[in-house]
């Protein structure tokens, strides 16, 4: 694995910086809560009510997310469907590993 600079750590560092991200990554880790039928990842309206959170601030959290890399989404007739990048997020960790 690459490790990633400084500088491209930024945007992955400012999305789990927020708890309410890191709350949404630990839920789209769990098995079992997509309505769409997925065994993995979750369709935008369970992460919504997962949360407890109105839609336009899950938008704005699944965004940040997605910009960061941290996250892949789909396009699921109306609805989006996320699920976690494992790649990235190992990656993410291997790189703070050899920068701390």
């Amino acid at each position: 694995m690459k490790a990633r600079t400084a500088d491209s750590l930024l945007p992955a560092l400012a999305a789990i910086g927020d708890p309410a991200r890191r709350r949404i990554l630990a839920l789209l880790k769990r098995p079992g809560l997509c309505s769409l039928g997925k065994t993995q990842g979750m369709c935008a309206c369970d992460i919504e009510q997962q949360m407890k959170l109105s839609q336009p601030t899950i938008s704005h959290h699944m965004r940040v997310l997605s910009k960061a890399g941290l996250v892949r989404t789909e396009k699921q007739g109306r609805w989006r469907w996320y699920r976690r990048d494992e790649k990235a997020l190992r990656e993410l960790l291997a790189s703070l590993r050899e920068s701390l």
